[in-house]
């Protein structure tokens, strides 16, 4: 069993330390097979920023709650073993 305490997931907004609460799902799809999905973290404060950001290059594919993510995350994972 994992003893250790999680490390905080942090916002990945430039110069942001706060707790991140937001998946930002992504892919450039010059470069990216369209099932591929990258992700960015968001504090509350910078969601909207950030999602803007990816939307304008036509990039963003989902946005989700961090718990949401993990659950589904951890579906797959369950169903993959």
């Amino acid at each position: 069993m994992n003893t250790e305490a999680a490390e905080p997931v942090i916002c990945s907004a430039k110069g942001c330390r706060a707790t991140a609460t937001w998946v930002l799902a992504w892919n450039n799809p010059k470069i990216h097979t369209p099932e591929r999905r990258k992700t960015w973290l968001a504090c509350d404060e910078h969601r909207e920023h950030l999602a803007q950001f990816l939307d304008l290059r036509g990039f963003l594919k989902d946005v989700v709650t961090l718990a949401d993510w993990q659950a589904d995350d951890s579906r797959g994972e369950a169903q993959a073993g």
